[in-house]
């Protein structure tokens, strides 16, 4: 009995013991719970910052891959200026006691070899000759010529076949505004110059000095690839090196603008020009005007903004023997064969690369805010 009442308070004391170390238990994992939470979480921000890293280095892997890729691609203009430089040529003359340079370049004419230029070039000289970038020069004769799409084409009867590198000739038809091209000439006699630019727009009109009539050179292409006096008659060329045009035409005090006939054009009358000597299937409408726009029409009173003003009609023309009526002045040309017309750029250029003469085509017309269809069989246009 006295041994079990001694040893009473110090079961209350195990007791009390065993308490605080289970107490102390719990505050160590509280504790220990509260230092790895912040040992988590601070691993966490770290992981963050290492996965903000990498991002940043995909980033600028990224970028440091498209800047190859474009390093990859860039044109080499020297290459291209090698493979062609060859087929270029400086052509020169004599016209009212003056000398005249300009440029061409060889065209295999299925196994006949020529020379294209524009007709500007050679129009009314004499003593005409062609020289090839390795100086040999020879006597060129003019096989043919067409003023109205300003080409011309020569022959080298006494040069040999060895200096004939003729040039590949693409259709025009795939330009796009924005393709990048590239003119070789001689411009101020600065032989096998190259420029480059870009196709600023199509479907153009021009009238050259000498056009005679003073009708439209239609379909052409303008460039802002720098054109120069002695680049007439240079081919314009795809960073293929393949031709798309031929230089023919700047704008006096003009900045970056230039035009060029299309290949299209070159390729339908070359064979012609060779044969013949002439190209005669310009279609003839018999019409002048003017485009239409917003000023215009609130001026005369009509609700259409655009199209080509009807100025007058030539007598006896095939406009003006239309059916079942003729074309008036100030009808307004807005379709043809239900192509829209939206200025005379169109309506030229369409008729020029979709028609020859006979064709019969038709003529939608606002008159007098009416709307008509009137048929037309085209003519020839009158010859130079």
């Amino acid at each position: 009995m006295v041994g079990w009442m001694v040893s009473s308070p110090g079961g209350h004391a195990s007791s009390i013991v065993a308490l605080m170390f289970v107490a102390g238990l719990i505050l160590g994992g509280i504790a220990t719970a509260y230092v790895l939470y912040g040992q988590i979480s601070a691993l966490n921000t770290k992981l963050s910052n290492v996965e903000s890293q990498i991002s940043s280095l995909n980033v600028n892997q990224t970028a440091y891959y498209q800047n190859f890729t474009v390093y990859m691609n860039q044109t080499d203009y020297s290459v291209i200026y090698d493979e062609v430089k060859d087929s270029v040529v400086v052509i020169t003359g004599t016209a009212n006691g003056a000398t005249v340079e300009g440029s061409g370049f060889v065209y295999n004419l299925t196994g006949s070899m020529v020379v294209v230029t524009n007709d500007h070039v050679v129009s009314g000289a004499t003593g005409i000759s062609v020289t090839f970038s390795d100086g040999n020069g020879y006597a060129a004769r003019v096989n043919g010529t067409d003023t109205y799409s300003d080409l011309a084409v020569l022959t080298l009867p006494t040069a040999p076949q060895s200096e004939f590198k003729p040039l590949v000739v693409l259709s025009s038809s795939s330009l796009k505004v924005g393709d990048e091209v590239i003119a070789i000439g001689n411009p101020y006699g600065l032989t096998g110059s190259m420029t480059t630019g870009v196709v600023s727009a199509l479907g153009r009109t021009i009238t050259e000095s000498n056009t005679p009539g003073g009708y439209a050179i239609a379909n052409i292409i303008q460039t802002s690839t720098p054109i120069n006096p002695g680049n007439s008659g240079g081919p314009l060329l795809t960073l293929n090196g393949t031709v798309v045009g031929i230089t023919t035409a700047i704008v006096t005090n003009s900045q970056g603008l230039g035009f060029a006939v299309p290949s299209e054009t070159i390729v339908k009358e070359v064979p012609s020009l060779a044969a013949v000597g002439s190209y005669n299937l310009h279609s003839y409408l018999g019409v002048e005007g003017s485009d239409m726009d917003y000023d215009t029409a609130q001026s005369i009173n009509v609700n259409v903004t655009y199209g080509w003003l009807i100025g007058s009609v030539i007598a006896g023309g095939p406009a003006s023997q239309a059916k079942p009526a003729a074309v008036r002045t100030n009808d307004i040309i807005i379709a043809l064969n239900a192509t829209r017309v939206i200025n005379g750029d169109a309506l030229m250029s369409w008729i020029e690369q979709n028609t020859v003469p006979g064709d019969t085509v038709v003529l939608t017309l606002v008159r007098e805010n009416q709307t008509l269809q009137l048929t037309v069989k085209l003519g020839t246009r009158p010859p130079p």
